[in-house]
């Protein structure tokens, strides 16, 4: 009999669901053990989005918090540890807000947004407003907290950890999860000072003159300065991406992906699942990305012919890959493509930034894009230097769409560079086309990996000279497009009904090859009649293009037929 797999989580951040409802989970509970042993009043841990960040911290206010339901540890690893779990599981108040939907076009809709945030915590705790423990002022200020007309919020979370403390004498753990996303939200919309006078008080009150805290455990993806929102705060430890302890605590190891594939009788798959998905490095350990790997998972048990996808990716936009090649000059262009062939470069990097000093210097956006996983580094810094690398295959990706996008734009922006490519090409003048393409190769970024299949260097060129091409608002431009014995690479059919262009591209390996490629391709589209489609409307005044790549550099053959 085949036994039963359990459901896989696809934004299950909430670890009692989880556990109740019979969803896969990779056990992370030593993280309890590791914050009890290595003890911090206030913990921070920066780690990039989609790493696991909610459902640890939903898992850490399941543990502590009093009343819990012990049968969701069974058979984990805190369980084995009995000592500790009686002396902890279940024994604190907790106080558990998320600041994920912290957001608002100005200030005011912000502020409400966080008001919501508290007050929903407050309800999940609303028992206590009857118990005759607490004192008949704090009743009121909690009752105020309750029904949003409290106006002390930046008091909020501390009154609401001596509340709890009159009621189970017990001191509270608050768990803050996304505390730099209102940071982030405001830095774009124009209100980030307000904010940060906001959350330096709300946080101020809470962690750092708060004496009915017992500990707290705060998340995001980017470490904020100090100075900045926790000022004064000398009770505080930053557990970034480059620290060694909790290193295994955030996203899966080689041995959890290993497992959870075979678990699901997927085991083939996983060298694809570590070319696109690992490659992160936090501390000491090399870790992959879980929210990849779990839908990896699951469009797998749907259909086992699935090729990995850019789930992390797709989760929310790329602002931030845009924002770094917006600000790029020539030496950054140059790096990108270093690292885009899976070379490593070394840069000084720095942990803690505000976020009005991000768009300061090129340098700020590097540690940005460490910081958020889109670079991850190879051995340990030194001195601040960190050696940077892209991760895997998915984030790749995304520095090619998002650099042919930058490319697209930048290049086409210059009219009359564009007009005289155009007019060179519809005139036949081979030369004056060759020497406008290799201008405009030298303007962008060559996004070619070295270990990369020819037909994908090919496909690289041909996406490139659509996007030139296509931007010509009175020519038809198609794409492999069927005629005579085959399929032509480029089709165009200019204004004059009597004139039309066929281009075929070939990439060639060195610089001394690529005639002979041009030749082949001039080859191809006579022996194969790609002139043919042209024809059948009349077009006879033909002219045929042989186009070879090499790097940045390119070759160009015209045929008249």
């Amino acid at each position: 009999m085949q036994r039963k797999k359990l459901m896989l989580p696809i934004g299950i951040d909430q670890f009692d669901k989880l556990r109740k409802s019979g969803f896969y989970y990779v056990d992370k509970t030593p993280l309890v053990e590791q914050l009890l042993q290595n003890w911090g009043e206030v913990n921070l841990f920066t780690r990039p989005r989609r790493f696991g960040k909610t459902l640890n911290m939903s898992m850490l206010k399941c543990f502590f918090e009093i009343g819990t339901d012990s049968t969701l540890f069974e058979n984990l690893y805190i369980s084995k540890n009995q000592e500790l779990c009686e002396e902890y599981m279940g024994k604190y108040p907790v106080i558990f807000i998320s600041l994920k939907g912290v957001d608002g076009l100005n200030f005011e809709e912000a502020r409400s947004m966080l008001e919501i945030a508290i007050r929903t915590e407050a309800q999940r705790h609303y028992d206590l407003k009857n118990s005759e423990k607490i004192s008949v002022e704090n009743r009121k200020l909690f009752d105020d907290i309750l029904s949003g007309k409290s106006n002390r919020i930046e008091d909020s979370l501390r009154m609401m950890s001596q509340i709890l403390f009159e009621h189970y004498g017990k001191k509270s753990i608050i768990l803050i999860d996304e505390y730099d996303v209102p940071l982030d939200k405001a830095f774009q919309h124009g209100y980030y000072q307000e904010m940060v006078v906001l959350l330096r008080g709300l946080f101020g009150q809470a962690l750092k003159t708060n004496e009915f805290l017992q500990f707290a455990v705060l998340t995001g993806c980017l470490r904020v300065s100090k100075e900045s929102i926790f000022t004064g705060l000398n009770n505080f430890k930053v557990l970034s991406i480059a620290d060694v302890r909790f290193d295994e605590q955030f996203g899966f190891t080689d041995q959890e992906v290993q497992k959870l594939l075979k678990d699901y009788d997927l085991e083939e798959h996983f060298s694809e699942a570590k070319e696109w998905y690992d490659g992160y490095h936090f501390g000491n350990s090399d870790i992959y990305c879980p929210w990849d790997v779990i839908n990896y998972t699951e469009h797998l048990q749907y259909d086992p012919e699935a090729e990995p996808e850019a789930f992390w990716i797709n989760s929310s936009g790329n602002d931030l890959v845009k924002r770094f090649v917006d600000k790029s000059d020539q030496t950054t262009k140059d790096e990108i493509e270093q690292l885009i062939e899976g070379n490593i470069i070394e840069k000084k990097i720095r942990l803690d930034l505000t976020y009005d000093e991000i768009d300061q210097s090129i340098d700020n956006l590097w540690s940005v894009l460490f910081t958020t996983g889109y670079l991850t580094q190879e051995g340990r810094a030194e001195r601040g230097n960190y050696r940077l690398k892209i991760p895997n295959k998915e984030v790749k990706e995304v520095f090619i769409d998002q650099i042919q996008q930058w490319f697209e734009e930048s290049v086409t922006k210059d009219e009359d560079r564009m007009s005289k490519f155009y007019q060179s090409l519809d005139e036949g003048d081979a030369q004056e086309v060759q020497n406008q393409l290799t201008r405009i190769l030298g303007q962008t970024i060559s996004i070619l990996d070295t270990k990369a299949r020819n037909e994908e260097k090919e496909n690289f060129y041909h996406g490139m000279m659509l996007g030139l091409l296509r931007n010509h608002r009175s020519w038809i431009v198609k794409s492999n497009v069927e005629s005579g014995d085959g399929f032509a690479d480029i089709i165009i059919k200019p204004e004059d009904p009597d004139k039309g262009m066929i281009i075929e591209l070939k990439y060639s390996k060195t610089f001394a090859g690529l005639e002979k490629a041009c030749e082949d391709a001039i080859e191809q589209i006579q022996d194969r009649r790609y002139d043919e489609i042209l024809r059948e409307e009349g077009r006879d005044h033909i002219l045929a293009y042989g186009i070879a790549f090499c790097k940045k550099r390119c070759k160009i053959v015209l045929q008249k037929i």
